[in-house]
């Protein structure tokens, strides 16, 4: 990929968290520090225009991944770079958070809220413009400028959620990072949202990074998706490539939990097992304790996101063996 159509670029990402017991207790018990892993060394690019998603379980990482990627967290190493910097331009960033219920002021009203971004950006001069753009924003969005009289608890999931976007693009940002964005919002809603924001995208240019841990919700958005699976990433592969020919153990586990209206009865066997705790992953490849194919190797060795098929990464060493048993 050119590195003029590179809108992010993620070069060995790593996030520890300490996690240890107070200073005083550690001394009297003679116990070391302890870390928390949540992200290990992970590499993805975002092209300009386009959506990469982040998929996972509860616990994977990738919701650490956002808030690395705007600034909320400093990495423990690696690097996270915007835009194409040999001219010294960086993309405009803005964040969508999860819960429209949490993320928005209560006491505020919404034109309060919207104007907020505008205000501090300095991106319009005088109120009249402010409640302009502030108006420009809500239709966008599918809600009326009148809207911004009330407060956040008249509205809905849904509507909430639209605000929240609202407030996004009062930046003027090139770049979206959207953290389940929808998981909070019943599955109609959900459609309505997701099409708002493929149509802001079209409509506007945007690049988004999108999390989720519903496959089923970012096929409709991305281009491109990585999974993870306990702070690493072990399949990146083109949207459909992944959908039609999963490659990694995980990808195909992930997959079989989207319900099938055409075979509502087809045979699926249970997931083995739970999710391993990050304080104290397994050794080696850390999905062997679920996975099918593990053998003596998987348990060992840590297995490096190899590319296979042009455009796709994975981490297996069944893969990589072209191993069909354990």
């Amino acid at each position: 990929m050119a590195m003029l159509d590179v809108a992010l670029s993620v070069k060995g990402l790593t996030k520890k968290f300490d996690i240890s017991a107070p200073f005083l207790n550690r001394l009297v018990e003679r116990k070391p520090k302890r870390y928390l892993c949540a992200v290990d060394d992970i590499s993805f690019e975002v092209p300009k225009g386009g959506c990469v998603s982040l998929v996972g379980e509860s616990g994977c990482g990738k919701s650490t991944v956002a808030r690395l990627v705007v600034g909320l967290y400093a990495p423990t190493t690696g690097a996270v770079a915007f835009g194409d910097h040999r001219d010294g331009n960086a993309l405009s960033v803005q964040m969508i958070f999860q819960d429209p219920y949490s993320s928005l002021n209560p006491r505020w009203r919404v034109r309060d809220i919207v104007a907020e971004p505008i205000r501090e950006l300095k991106l319009r001069e005088g109120e009249a413009a402010i409640d302009e753009r502030v108006d420009d924003l809500l239709r966008v969005v599918g809600l009326s400028p009148k809207d911004g009289a009330k407060f956040p608890h008249e509205f809905s999931g849904g509507q909430r959620q639209r605000i929240s976007i609202a407030r996004a693009l009062a930046g003027e940002p090139t770049f979206l990072v959207c953290d389940e964005p929808t998981s909070a919002l019943d599955v109609s809603v959900q459609a309505q949202i997701l099409n708002l924001m493929r149509d802001l995208q079209d409509r506007l240019g945007l690049t988004y990074l999108f999390i989720s841990h519903d496959l089923s919700v970012v096929r409709h958005m991305s281009d491109r998706i990585a999974v993870m699976y306990l702070g690493r990433i072990v399949e990146d592969a083109p949207t459909e490539a992944l959908f039609d020919n999963p490659l990694h153990p995980y990808t195909c586990l992930l997959l079989e939990t989207i319900p099938n209206v055409d075979m509502p009865k087809r045979a699926r066997e249970a997931a083995a097992g739970e999710v391993p705790s990050p304080i104290d992953p397994p050794s080696g490849c850390t999905f062997h304790p679920r996975c099918p194919l593990a053998n003596a190797r998987c348990k060992a060795e840590k297995p490096s996101l190899l590319q296979r098929d042009g455009d796709r990464r994975v981490a297996c060493h069944a893969i990589e063996e072209n191993r069909t048993h354990p």
